[in-house]
């Protein structure tokens, strides 16, 4: 029995990458290897971060990455593997809410 959209989880990651075609690249892996249902690019932030005893200024690109629960170990091992930085940002946000056809579609491209 699959389950209904309002029982569903989706979690969103958050990664920066040195730009975007670097994003791109990640975001290609992940997507089709079926480990996130999809990703956003936004292709120039400015990132502010303290790194090797300095304060580092660096324009990035975002990634914004959708996944469930269940995918949530295999995309961050995979994600490191992809990722060209030693330590690499990768946050994950659970989401508590959404429109449920949405929930249901990352659920099923991501499970299916």
């Amino acid at each position: 029995m699959s389950p209904t959209a309002s029982t569903q989880e989706v979690v969103t990651l958050l990664t920066a990458a040195p730009g975007t075609e670097e994003a791109k690249r990640i975001a290609r892996a992940l997507v089709s290897e079926r480990l996130a249902a999809c990703a956003n690019i936004i292709p120039e932030v400015s990132s502010i971060y303290w790194w090797e005893g300095e304060v580092q200024d660096e324009q990035e690109a975002m990634l914004i990455i959708k996944t469930t629960p269940a995918q949530v170990d295999a995309l961050e091992a995979r994600l490191v593997e992809l990722h060209p930085y030693d330590v690499p940002e990768l946050l994950s946000i659970p989401v508590t809410g959404g429109y449920p056809p949405y929930i249901a579609w990352v659920c099923s491209e991501v499970e299916g």
